[in-house]
């Protein structure tokens, strides 16, 4: 049958394809619709198959706190180039995956991506036929939740970078901004934790051989070599864990001490960095 501009118009209205492959799909499907859209579909599909192990260096990274200001959600949707990161579909599709997570709650990366849509196909599904569109490999690459008595969320003008931060010991304060204040500590500083404590062994036992040879290649003497790693073990401590970092904004005070300034006894109890590229 013969296929118009209309019906072409039409399907891509409705799918939000190409028209070239609007076209194409129509004449397979002999101006069935429906045959027509699971053709797209399958054409979303096969793209991410032969593009699974590209690299996705481009993207957005979206975050959000619930109402009550204790559950937050940072998700990072990556592409693999930055003009596609532009697309509005591309944006209203990040922006669907962390409705999702908020709404939701899912625990995982496979249950939000699970999570039905408005016509009852699942987010991947979407994601898929996006894929399709667009030619490019489109994934979910970062899924964080930070639950706290308090938590505050951050996004760099990048697009690129979030954080997330939960405080404890708040009291009756309304401690936003110095939460603001540590989530663009952690995302300008980069700690490995929260505090010394949060640091696992195998790091700690690297930071401590990486001293000692430096130690000896200063021709420091043998049995000075573990209190002088030990010493930079300390050093690495203060640059690298989040309480025990200076405030970037005032080098007197340490991210422990702004915090217990602001209300005694508040702390930080988990962060989440995300970063595109």
């Amino acid at each position: 049958m013969a296929i118009t501009a209309q019906d072409v118009n039409r399907l891509r209205q409705e799918t939000g394809a190409g028209m070239m492959d609007c076209k194409k799909a129509l004449t397979e499907a002999n101006g069935d619709f429906e045959a027509a859209k699971d053709i797209l579909r399958k054409q979303g599909q096969k793209i991410a198959s032969k593009r699974a192990d590209n690299a996705t260096s481009e993207g957005v990274v979206l975050t959000q706190v619930n109402a009550e200001g204790t559950v937050g959600k940072v998700i990072a949707l990556a592409c693999e180039t930055e003009p596609v990161s532009k697309v509005e579909d591309f944006k209203n599709l990040a922006q669907a995956v962390l409705s999702a997570a908020v709404s939701t709650n899912a625990p995982s990366k496979e249950e939000l991506l699970a999570t039905p849509q408005t016509d009852g196909r699942s987010l991947q599904d979407h994601i898929t036929d996006l894929m399709g569109k667009i030619g490019e490999k489109i994934d979910v690459v970062s899924y964080e939740t930070v639950s706290a008595e308090k938590v505050v969320a951050y996004n760099h003008s990048n697009g690129k970078l979030g954080v997330l931060v939960g405080l404890t010991n708040t009291g009756d304060k309304d401690v936003t901004e110095v939460g603001k204040d540590v989530a663009m500590q952690i995302a300008a500083m980069r700690p490995i934790a929260v505090d010394k404590d949060g640091v696992d062994a195998a790091t700690i036992q690297r930071e401590i051989e990486i001293g000692k040879e430096q130690a000896r290649q200063e021709g420091k003497p043998e049995e000075m070599l573990e209190k002088i790693a030990q010493g930079k073990l300390n050093k690495f401590y203060k640059e690298s864990t989040l309480l025990n970092q200076e405030f970037v904004k005032d080098s007197s005070l340490t991210i422990a001490k702004l915090l217990d300034n602001t209300n005694k006894g508040m702390t930080v109890t988990e962060f989440k960095r995300v970063a595109i590229g």
